[in-house]
């Protein structure tokens, strides 16, 4: 059901034109936006969420929008190219600032939010830089109504609506109503959905006939129509101007399509049904819709198939805090479509899993980790060269320009990684974040056994001032035959970080080794294994493995494992226990199997260079050299086991 007709053989699905900004969404749920004390950092803007949202859902999604020279600006084209969005057509302002957004959720039905848009650089879109030859590569454009609200952006979106005009791109309109953007309240007053306005439902109606297909909600229809209180007199001007297919949003009601006449009852157009979730915030659901919307028709679906994919889309946004992060991906759509799903969206784990790990996210098909997080080794070697622990920080910092020295030396980029900790490594870890590199990072304290955490116990409290980008990487020594009371205590431990993880985003590295004392000669494969087997009985699915070199049928038995409880964790890294480098390097040919991703090493590459550092016999370019050879042989030895690491 749709007459709707998509060019095929294009570059792109989908192009949208309108506002890019910054949303600060409030942390704090339930007070006024004057009382909110922090703050989270997205993608914002309803176009720009519509493009994020598509792209997610595997469309070839294109922005076409104007950011500042800044760092919000690059931050907003960062998160549209990660998520598979094409940014060349966003301009960028040498003079205007990126527009920012706060937002608050006082309660379901109270949303306050003020725009800082005075100014801005989306609103300084320029016409003479939107190029026709690459609209005429679009299948669809979609503008959204604030872009039709200034003289400026007026023109800009024209300009688009005509190339996109005379090369066959269907135009979609998201009516996309604000009336602060029109002048017509307070500045403050972002959150009011609707003021009537006769200039406004002139000049809507000046542009709905170079539509092809045009969404709202009532009320948008309403200013669209211009007929107060009357949804189907509104819709029946818009009809009197426009051909254009009319999707109509209806909240939990779902949503209605009207291709040709008007209907005297607004039910008597075809409708699909919403789908009732629990409501945590609003903002951002319209957007979800359209990106769901938009992905079925251009696939080829009929209005009712892709209004259900779209509700879904809207349900799952309204029900999570942000707008753009919290769009699903096709496996959180299969999920909820399969029939598991929990009735709470918020209650459903494979969900919330899902939402983690099937985004894009970095690629670490082969890491080669350089470990320097050990704490107690390091104050063993400083007190056995005879100096104060204050030098193990610029040893740490030496550390970091060795593994530099190996990225280059070895082509590296985007495969090489380091540990380390911030108690000896802080300004070690600082260089080595926010440059490409796999950053993991411990929170265990070193020997614990029952586990604890370095950083005190309320975990969760600490990683929100992490980079996002670090991994949390927590050494449990763990037998699953422990004691039972032993063994309780460090599963809690476990999970504890496990459902911190969960909250603040990072990923997160268990590393396992079973007690000496408890693995007799030949059994440490198996008890790695049931270990492993045991954590995820508990429901713990971490990104990463860090273990003890095994046999090739113990790493076949950790794939099957793994592929069975989480097939989207991103695999396990060897560990080295301090063996010596051709002996560790014999191991990795035990471990050509798929699930074993690289290697996470410290004490082999650099105790013994780090004695004579300390010791004053060596230089710190000779500190960095030695380390380097010792990092490099154990690259050279990983790619001659893993060829096809070399042309990854």
């Amino acid at each position: 059901m749709s007459t709707l007709t998509f060019p095929d053989g294009r570059t792109h699905d989908l192009a949208c034109l309108g506002r890019l900004a910054v949303d600060l969404y409030a942390q704090q749920v339930g007070c006024k936006l004057e009382d909110v004390s922090s703050f989270a950092k997205y993608l914002g803007g309803s176009s720009a969420n519509i493009a994020f949202g598509a792209a997610r859902l595997g469309l070839r999604a294109a922005m076409i929008s104007r950011v500042g020279d800044e760092q919000m600006g690059r931050f907003l084209l960062q998160t549209l190219q990660r998520e598979g969005c094409d940014t060349s057509q966003v301009q960028v302002d040498p003079q205007r600032l990126t527009a920012l957004v706060l937002l608050g959720l006082k309660d379901r039905d109270t949303f306050p939010l003020i725009f800082y848009r005075e100014n801005c650089a989306d609103m300084a879109l320029e016409a003479g830089l939107i190029r026709e030859d690459f609209i005429a590569q679009c299948r669809a454009l979609l503008v959204t109504g604030t872009h039709l609200s200034t003289p400026k952006v007026r023109e800009a979106s024209s300009t688009a609506l005509a190339h996109a005009g005379r090369h066959g791109t269907v135009r979609v309109l998201d009516i996309d109503y604000r009336p602060v953007l029109w002048g017509l309240t307070q500045r403050g007053d972002g959150e009011t959905r609707y003021v009537a306005s006769e200039q406004v439902t002139r000049q809507l109606q000046e542009v709905l006939p170079h539509f092809e297909l045009i969404v709202g909600t009532e009320e948008e229809f309403i200013i669209a129509g211009g007929v107060p209180g009357d949804l189907l007199a509104s819709l029946g001007r818009v009809r009197e101007v426009t051909k254009a297919a009319l999707v109509v949003k209806r909240g939990a009601q779902g949503c209605t399509f009207i291709e040709g006449p008007v209907p005297g009852r607004i039910d008597d157009a075809p409708t699909v049904q919403g789908e009732r979730v629990e409501v945590l915030n609003v903002l951002g659901a319209g957007d979800a819709f359209l990106a769901g919307l938009m992905s079925g028709l251009l696939r080829g679906q009929g209005f009712e198939q892709a209004a259900k994919v779209a509700n879904a889309c809207g349900a799952i946004v309204v029900s999570r805090h942000a707008c753009a992060p919290a769009m699903p991906t096709p496996q959180e759509l299969d999920h909820w479509f399969s029939g598991q799903r929990h009735p709470k969206v918020d209650s459903d784990a494979q969900l919330a899993h899902l939402h983690r790990v099937t985004p894009r996210r970095a690629d670490w098909s082969h890491l080669c980790v350089m470990a320097f997080d050990h704490r107690p080794q390091f104050i063993e070697i400083a007190r056995e060269a005879g100096v104060g622990e204050e030098r193990i920080k610029d040893l740490k910092k030496l550390l970091v320009r060795a593994v530099e020295t190996v990225e280059q030396r070895k082509s590296l980029q985007g495969r090489i990684g380091v540990l380390c900790d911030s108690a000896h490594g802080e300004d070690a870890l600082h260089a080595a974040t926010g440059r490409g590199w796999w950053v993991g990072r411990p929170v265990e304290l070193p020997g614990s056994r029952p586990l604890r955490f370095d950083i005190g116990d309320s975990i969760a409290s600490q990683l929100i001032h992490w980079p996002a980008e670090q991994t949390v990487k927590c050494l449990v020594h763990y037998h699953p035959d422990d004691a039972v009371p032993l063994r309780l205590e460090q599963e809690t431990q476990v999970l504890t970080l496990w459902e911190a993880t969960r909250e603040s985003g990072h990923e997160l590295l268990i590393e396992l080794i079973p007690p000496r004392e408890m693995t007799a000669a030949g059994t440490a494969d198996a008890a790695v294994l049931r270990s492993v087997k045991r954590l995820y009985n508990l429901g713990v699915k971490p990104e990463w493995w860090k273990l003890a070199p095994m046999q090739s049928d113990g790493w076949a038995q950790l794939q099957a494992l793994v592929q069975e409880r989480d097939p989207m964790c991103r695999g396990a890294t060897i560990l080295g226990l301090n063996q010596p480098l051709e002996q560790l390097a014999q191991t990795f040919g035990q471990a050509r199997n798929p699930i074993v991703k690289g290697f996470m090493v410290g004490r082999t590459l650099w105790a013994q260079a780090s004695l004579g550092w300390l010791r004053g016999q060596v230089s710190d370019q000779q500190f960095i050299d030695e380390v380097s050879r010792n990092f490099g042989a154990l690259v050279d030895a990983w790619r001659e086991t893993h060829p096809e690491e070399v042309h990854a």
